[in-house]
């Protein structure tokens, strides 16, 4: 059984994917590269609350405080 964390991971996984255009490898290496799965495992409490637009804004602005793009 999967856990609700990974479960909320994969979702925002996806989600992201698409908002960025890109393929799913791409969103788990970027992911991976700069902690995003961690951040979001982290936080969950407070994210599952909120929309998957908020997110996507959350892990863009984590992203770039990072210089990941």
């Amino acid at each position: 059984m999967i856990s609700k964390e990974k479960s909320f991971v994969i979702f925002c996984l996806e989600n992201y994917k698409a908002h960025r255009a890109l393929t799913g490898k791409q969103t788990l290496e970027l992911f991976s590269k700069f902690g995003v799965l961690d951040y979001l495992e982290e936080f969950y409490d407070i994210l599952h609350t909120t929309g998957y637009q908020y997110i996507n804004n959350d892990i863009d602005i984590y992203l770039k405080a990072r210089k990941a793009f």
